[in-house]
């Protein structure tokens, strides 16, 4: 059964830089109970641990929050994950849909590229991802990319904003057309992920919604 993806919300991206092993698993616990929406498996420095991975999908289920692997089609078939986000060298939405079916969630990483976020909508992706908009310590040497990109890009899928985003400024991103916040050292690089996903859920209560909706 695949969880749905959000129209809106906190995207929250996994760090095992800080948290690994049972404290990965608390750590994503806390995350979800402080409103995050989405949850992505993100391991950059390793194998994956498969029990560990299980255990997170888990917890996503849960709490009725979709779990997407990063990169990894192979690993999102094999654990059951709800779906796979893909960069410019991971596959194709194509590929994606036939190994892990109709109903799967796939995302494809855009960058500053509007054509390409065109594109994966046509072939049937489930949302797409803008960044990086501020300087970002997971990846230092990304494309910075404009605010206004969210601006002009019109789509009718969710759109995802990465790249260094806090609480201080998500909401200009917000008010320029995201639709979710993908956060990775924001929440998993605090002492307190709860309170730190609650503090980005914060941008997405009614009284702070300025945003447009997502470009129908």
């Amino acid at each position: 059964m695949i969880t749905p993806f959000p129209d809106s919300g906190l995207y929250a991206i996994t760090d095992s830089s800080r948290w690994n092993g049972s404290k990965l698993i608390g750590a994503v616990g806390q995350c979800l109970n402080g409103g995050a929406r989405v949850l992505q498996f993100r391991e950059k420095t390793g194998e994956p641990d498969i029990a560990l991975i299980r255990d997170l999908l888990k917890l996503c289920r849960l709490h009725g929050v979709p779990f997407i692997v990063n990169d990894d089609i192979d690993l999102a078939l094999r654990v059951n994950a709800d779906g796979v986000h893909l960069g410019r060298h991971d596959g194709d939405v194509a590929q994606a849909r036939q190994r892990l079916g109709a109903r799967a969630i796939i995302g494809i990483s855009c960058y500053d590229l509007v054509e390409r976020a065109l594109q994966a909508e046509r072939d049937g992706a489930n949302y797409v991802a803008f960044g990086a908009f501020f300087p970002s310590s997971t990846k230092p040497g990304a494309t910075p990319v404009d605010r206004n990109i969210l601006r002009r890009v019109s789509l009718r899928v969710p759109v995802v904003a990465i790249g260094g985003i806090t609480p201080d400024n998500g909401r200009q991103l917000l008010e320029a057309g995201a639709n979710l916040l993908a956060v990775i050292k924001g929440i998993f690089g605090q002492d307190d992920p709860r309170k730190a996903a609650d503090s980005y859920r914060q941008l997405f209560e009614p009284s702070n919604d300025r945003r447009k909706s997502h470009h129908l």
